[in-house]
């Protein structure tokens, strides 16, 4: 069913309306009244006959027409039967204010379901929510107190918040900054309509430009995803907030690769691979949005800073530093230029900042310079400090950059350095996205980068390999088990034997050769090095006695003596360690990278992708993982060092993910590590190994 009515309504009813518009359940008639709706406005209450002018009906049965919307304010005892008639009446939208459902423990829990079966074909924004309000049209259908200021300054910034209180606390800091709103949408328990379902309504309006999203948990991923995707494909921005970062990681698995990427890392990626914008602080969400809803998107990282004060010149290039981002000195034409504005101006027209000092605070100087440095080829952005002399003057630098005339679209943003709250608003209010801290510059200008980069490439469907997995493969396998299911699929291994004891061990070494590893044999034991499990450099004539040791020390350590051992061919020196891992999370298959052997935890040097059966993993976005780990320069040939097999990795790399989507339904986690990169032309290898899939028919 479409939402358009719900935006837009012709007639309202309001379940539980009260006379008195001091208490909540008064304020949505008020609100709607003050802001002059020019549908039909239903109260129903069966004590009061009038509610401002309005006649007052004594039950949802009495009502003249099945309304578009009906606001539910009754607590949640009667709000399930109110439903229950709303949609025998042909209701279309059901706002559920009250709470004591979902968010209230195992019977709120089953009344949520109850409520959602009382719906029928009535679709339901809550309950537990404020409501919704469309600005561009002036539909308040909210209860929330933060609409008492008044009128709202209308722009094209949608709010979608999955707290009520954190929208009431958005709205009025984004209309005390000076930002324009289009739609305010709290969606509270999402019993029916989510977070994702507005996301997809607000594609299709062309009053938003700019979608900033409080996120608590993404219910359905999938949902999300194509709803994201077709928003930024229809040219919306968005921002996300997403809470609980500090939750992130922490859980027991088989493998390192669970706890290494994090549900919150995987955040991150599954907001890169939708182009949004991810929000740091609940500050940068009040930030980001001013610009996204009225610059163009940053195409490189070199800005140029105008400034008459010097000291907050060089705040922004410190902040600059930290976040990647540059100021370089104008190039030989753009300073003959600057001068040719400024003839008598100071040497730092040859420096960035560029410090115009108070001559520069003209109007046609201030212009000339603004012009300059956007048609500047050696800059991407602009941003012009405003000091204590422009705030008593704001309309200078307003007038400045409105006249200014550019033959190029680049961003132009504005901070001012007193602390002047008004000067901010007015700015922005103005069409100049203007911040109060050099921190929030920085924050912007890459939230703008990011919009500006293309979205992850479609490459068609994953190929899936038929490949053969026993049917007993379930549950966590043991390292030869891994390693098998993993070659089955085009990943390189170690050549092993599996033996039970050091006369077979001794065997297996003379028909491997030269130096060996052994190792315990156990699909419970996975860290093995941990118990003593692991013993390296052997040969044939010392691997018997140190399996017999390694039997004694690992029935010591964990109660039981080990009844199967590997053999396995050591791997020649030169090799490079790293680890190559997926792990199933809420959000999909997560793919990780990094340093590898015993310190992976330690190192932390990683990076990780969403795998998605929709979307080829191609080389190119293997080749991109390896090149974003701090370690790559070692595996480039670093100071000499002999460039490692890289294309031999990046075919690793695309096999291990093919595997995962094959497995997809099946596989919990698994992990390579180490994986051995050797140098340029000798492969990679996996030279241990874990997999957990759960029981089902292979693929």
């Amino acid at each position: 069913m479409s939402l358009n009515a719900l935006f837009n309504p012709r007639s309202i009813a309001v379940v539980g309306a009260s006379a008195d518009s001091t208490k909540t359940s008064g304020l949505p008639v008020a609100f709607l009244r003050q802001q002059k709706f020019e549908g039909e406005i239903y109260p129903v209450n069966p004590r009061v006959a009038e509610i401002d002018g309005l006649r007052c009906y004594k039950s949802i049965e009495a009502l003249p027409v099945a309304p578009d919307v009906a606001m539910v304010l009754l607590g949640s005892a009667h709000a399930l039967g109110a439903v229950r008639e709303l949609a025998a009446k042909g209701t279309k939208h059901a706002i559920v204010l009250a709470g004591g459902f979902g968010e209230s423990g195992e019977e709120g829990q089953e009344r949520q379901r109850q409520l959602l079966s009382a719906a029928g074909g009535t679709r339901i924004l809550g309950p537990n929510t404020i409501g919704l309000v469309n600005v561009s049209d002036s539909v308040p259908l909210s209860a929330s107190g933060a609409l008492s200021a008044g009128s709202l300054l209308k722009g094209s910034v949608s709010v979608v918040s999955q707290s009520g209180g954190i929208l009431g606390a958005l709205l009025s800091r984004l209309t005390a900054n000076g930002v324009g709103l289009s739609k305010l949408i709290a969606t509270g328990n999402e019993a029916d309509l989510e977070i994702a379902d507005f996301v997809d309504y607000l594609a299709d309006d062309v009053g938003t430009s700019v979608i900033a999203l409080y996120i608590e948990a993404i219910r359905h991923p999938e949902k999300f995803r194509r709803a994201a995707r077709r928003a930024r494909e229809a040219g919306k921005k968005i921002v996300a907030l997403k809470i609980g970062r500090s939750a992130a990681g922490a859980r027991a698995a088989a493998s390192h690769t669970g706890a290494m990427a994090g549900t919150d890392r995987t955040y991150d990626a599954f907001f890169r691979d939708l182009g949004i914008v991810r929000a740091q602080t609940f500050g940068d969400l009040v930030d980001i949005p001013a610009a996204l809803a009225t610059q163009p998107a940053l195409m490189g990282r070199r800005v140029a800073i105008l400034t008459s004060t010097g000291g907050a010149g060089t705040l922004i290039v410190d902040s600059f530093g930290l976040h990647g981002l540059e100021a370089p000195d104008p190039d030989t034409k753009t300073a003959e230029q600057l001068a040719t504005v400024m003839p008598d101006g100071p040497a730092s027209l040859k420096t960035n900042p560029i410090d115009v000092t108070l001559a520069g605070l003209q109007p046609e100087i201030l212009k000339g310079c603004i012009e300059t440095l956007l048609n500047s080829p050696a800059y991407d952005a602009l941003v012009v400090i405003v000091g204590a002399t422009s705030v008593r003057n704001p309309d200078l630098i307003s007038n400045a950059i409105r006249e200014a005339k550019s033959a190029q679209s680049k961003p132009l943003l504005a901070y001012v350095s007193p602390y002047a709250p008004e000067a901010v608003s007015r700015l922005t209010k103005q069409g100049v996205p203007t911040f109060s801290t050099p921190e929030a510059v920085t924050v912007v200008l890459n939230a703008l980068w990011t919009v500006g980069r293309p979205l992850r490439r479609r490459e068609g469907s994953q190929p899936r390999p038929a490949v053969d997995i026993p049917g007993d493969w379930h549950g966590s396998l043991d390292e030869h088990r891994a390693k098998s299911l993993f070659a089955r699929f085009g990943v390189p291994v170690v050549r092993e034997k599996i033996v039970a004891n050091g006369l077979e061990a001794g065997e297996a070494a003379r028909e491997l050769g030269g130096r060996i590893v052994l190792k315990i044999l156990s699909s419970t034991i996975t860290h093995k090095s941990d118990v003593g499990g692991v013993a390296v450099g052997l040969d044939a004539a010392t691997v018997g006695g140190a399996l017999d040791r390694m039997r004694e020390v690992v029935a010591a350590r964990v109660g039981r003596a080990p009844e199967a051992f590997i053999v396995q061919e050591m791997v020649p020196s030169g090799g490079f360690e790293l680890i190559l891992g997926c792990h199933r999370d809420p959000l999909g298959l997560v793919l990780l990278l990094g340093m590898g052997g015993i310190t992976a935890e330690l190192m932390n040097d990683t990076v990780i992708r969403l795998l998605a059966p929709d979307i080829s993993f191609s080389r190119d976005l293997a080749l991109e993982m390896v090149q974003e780990l701090r370690c790559w320069p070692l595996l480039d040939g670093y100071r000499g060092r002999a460039r490692l097999d890289v294309e031999g990795l990046v075919s690793a790399i695309v096999a291990f993910a093919a595997m995962a989507v094959a497995l997809d339904g099946r596989i919990v986690e698994a992990e390579i590590n180490p994986m051995f990169v050797l140098p340029a032309g000798e492969g990679v290898c996996a030279a241990d190994a874990v997999a957990v899939l759960t029981s089902g028919l292979a693929p």
